[in-house]
């Protein structure tokens, strides 16, 4: 039974992504309540017990324990880190289509037991497993949300900061589109503290294409260094999924490029894509529509049709 104005987050899926989040959570003293829920329910349990022995260390009393789908019920936030990752000279396209069968079935269940809150999707491809969510859940579009490009947008917002030796907290740019190979960077609008960054850039007699284009390989290429390293990304994403959390539970009506609904918006109807959204307790409460150059907003109409693409490949 949940206690009364505790905020609960079930997390499904135990696995390193869904754990760094976890951890997060418990060192933020974000929620109150933290349920792991997984299909290998030991390590699920295992999970909770390791975390539960930091809890004399966190800011605020926090429960955590390993559940099952009964206690989806009492969530105010349900975040989506189960499925299986992408394995070698398997395609998006495979993978998808794998995932979406285990989304339907765990979403399916979440439903069956009364749930009511927000739905937040970590899962790759994270833009069209948020679209199945939406679908399987009867939510309304507000109400599920995915981590779309919070984590490229961070990425390179610490780049940026490292090269230009600032704070990258002090650093405004975005990467918005799918959160993929085809994202794009929105340079049109990126600044460093309050200087526009290619006005920086032609003060410092700097070719602007050159230093802006390498930053933005790093960062979209970030994920496959790191996994060719140690394997997977997990640290980041359970960052970025707190900063997601925090702006829905404390109703911060925060700005930040999230997996959200387009109808009409930006010329797309119909799907799910990362672009600026305001998020609070309701979850997205609006789109930000951003005017784009005219490079930047091709790049971004491609980007949308690679993703409606591979939906309608799924489909058959």
């Amino acid at each position: 039974m949940k206690h009364n104005n505790v905020q609960r987050v079930v997390i499904i899926g135990a696995g390193a992504v869904g754990c760094s989040y976890a951890y997060s959570l418990l060192h933020h003293g974000t929620a109150g309540e933290i349920v792991l829920i997984d299909v290998h329910q030991e390590k699920a349990a295992g999970e909770a017990m390791d975390l539960n022995h930091g809890v004399p260390f966190a800011p605020a009393p926090v429960s955590i324990w390993s559940g099952d789908f009964t206690d989806c019920r009492e969530a105010d936030l349900i975040v989506m880190t189960a499925g299986l990752a992408q394995k070698p000279g398997e395609t998006r396209l495979d993978l998808l289509t794998k995932n979406t069968e285990i989304f339907e079935q765990i979403v399916r269940q979440v439903m069956e037991n009364g749930f009511d809150g927000i739905f937040l999707v970590a899962t790759n491809p994270v833009d069209l497993l948020t679209y199945v969510t939406w679908k399987a859940s009867g939510l309304s579009r507000e109400r599920v949300i995915g981590s779309g490009t919070v984590l490229d947008s961070a990425r390179l917002r610490y780049i940026l900061g490292d090269y230009f030796d600032v704070d990258a907290r002090n650093i405004h740019a975005a990467v918005i589109g799918e959160h993929g190979d085809t994202e794009l960077p929105v340079w049109s609008h990126a600044t460093v503290g309050m200087q526009n960054i290619k006005t920086l850039l032609e003060e410092k007699a700097v070719d602007e294409n050159k230093p802006l284009d390498t930053i933005f390989e790093n960062v979209r290429d970030a994920a496959y260094h790191i996994i060719q390293r140690k394997g997977a990304t997990h640290f980041g994403i359970g960052m970025s999924l707190l900063r997601i959390t925090k702006a829905i539970l404390n109703d911060e009506q925060s700005v930040m490029t999230v997996s959200a609904y387009l109808d009409g918006e930006y010329g797309q109807h119909d799907m799910y894509i990362g672009v600026p959204a305001v998020l609070g307790r309701g979850g997205v409460r609006e789109i930000i529509e951003i005017e784009l150059n005219p490079r930047e907003q091709e790049q971004f109409t491609y980007s949308a049709n690679v993703l409606k693409k591979m939906m309608k490949q799924a489909a058959r």
